[in-house]
């Protein structure tokens, strides 16, 4: 089945790259940190530990469910303060783990594929985390990057993926929205009408996800984005005039 895209809108996390090795790794970077800067405050608080206030803080502070980075600066200056240390601390400390979270390794296919697409149709960058394309070395491949944080509200809100197809000047129905996320992703762009593809990556066994809904369903499913591009460039190009 082929259908008209303009533009494509992309989720980062577990479908560019996987998130599960990334989190403790800057975790562990930022414990080291603490280790040589904080003492007081690494010996008080553990990664487990760190990770348990870090849930609290959010648990505390649902108005802020969109933005990971706020979340994690009043858990470093919560931190900080209980062990009798700088909270000013909180500011490289993050930088720390931040450095650490933008360290990533691509699935195999990533980034050929996104380049194949990118020759095709605008890319945007659609999250709710705060990585950093940039810092990644991405941002080339894509028009722009549009954050949870900055935008003020997570997928699924329909307003994200509206303010997404806005700046890159396109119709909802127009733009393909891709990503892992059977929720955030693939129900939430289509109920803000956009069309969908579901990046169903094989687990460590091989065995692939089940759709769970029957009264919604993405309109493309593939294991890489590497199949998807195969899929766009089999595709006739889109008409500008009908944009």
């Amino acid at each position: 089945m082929h259908f008209p895209v303009h533009a494509i809108t992309l989720d980062l996390d577990d479908t560019i790259w996987p998130i599960a090795p990334v989190i403790p790794r800057a975790e562990a970077a930022l414990d080291t940190w603490l280790r040589e800067h904080a003492p007081r405050t690494a010996q008080r608080w553990s990664v487990d530990a760190t990770r348990a206030l870090r849930d609290r803080v959010a648990a505390e502070h649902p108005h802020l469910a969109h933005d990971f980075t706020r979340q994690r600066m009043i858990t470093l200056e919560r931190m900080f303060e209980s062990a009798g240390d700088d909270v000013a601390l909180a500011e490289p400390a993050f930088e720390t783990f931040f450095a650490a979270r933008c360290e990533v390794t691509h699935y195999d296919d990533s980034v050929e594929a996104l380049e194949r697409l990118a020759a095709r149709v605008p890319l945007a960058a659609l999250s709710n985390g705060n990585a950093c394309l940039k810092r990644i070395g991405l941002m080339r491949l894509f028009r722009f990057q549009l954050g949870a944080r900055e935008h003020g509200a997570a997928k699924p809100a329909a307003s994200i993926f509206h303010a997404a197809c806005t700046q890159l000047g396109v119709a909802p129905a127009q733009v393909l929205h891709v990503g892992d996320d059977i929720e955030m992703d693939v129900v939430g762009a289509h109920r803000a009408g956009l069309r969908t593809c579901w990046i169903n990556r094989p687990d460590a066994a091989g065995a692939l996800r089940a759709w769970p809904h029957a009264d919604v369903r993405p309109d493309l499913e593939f294991s890489t984005l590497a199949a998807l591009a195969d899929w766009l460039d089999a595709a006739p190009a889109p008409d500008p005039a009908r944009a």
